[in-house]
């Protein structure tokens, strides 16, 4: 199985077709989903420390703290989808993988 990777920073990577949204994380929604999935166990800090500057949601409800910004990530997904509808491959930032479905925990 082909699974592309969305890299959210410090060598981080997320399964692209996996993420529901990429949101800003100022707003008072936003702060309550991340302390519920605090409290559930579904919250995963990728910020090495650093300022939040954007929140990752999955399919699976995990919500991920990511020190890019949200658009940043989103031009990452777009600029890889775009490139890889056109048959180039040399994004840095989604890099495509070969996953044995054994691997994946779905």
């Amino acid at each position: 199985m082909k699974a592309l990777l969305l890299n959210i920073g410090f060598g981080n990577v997320v399964v692209a077709d996996r993420i529901v949204a990429i949101v800003s994380p100022g707003s008072a929604p936003i702060k309550r989903l991340k302390e519920d999935a605090k409290e559930q166990g579904r919250l995963i800090d990728a910020t090495y420390g650093r300022k939040t500057r954007a929140i990752v949601v999955t399919e699976s409800n995990h919500v991920i703290l990511s020190a890019i910004n949200p658009e940043t990530a989103a031009m990452r997904m777009l600029g890889k989808k775009v490139s890889h509808e056109m048959g180039e491959s040399h994004d840095e930032d989604i890099v495509d993988s070969e996953i044995d479905s054994t691997e994946v925990d779905e």
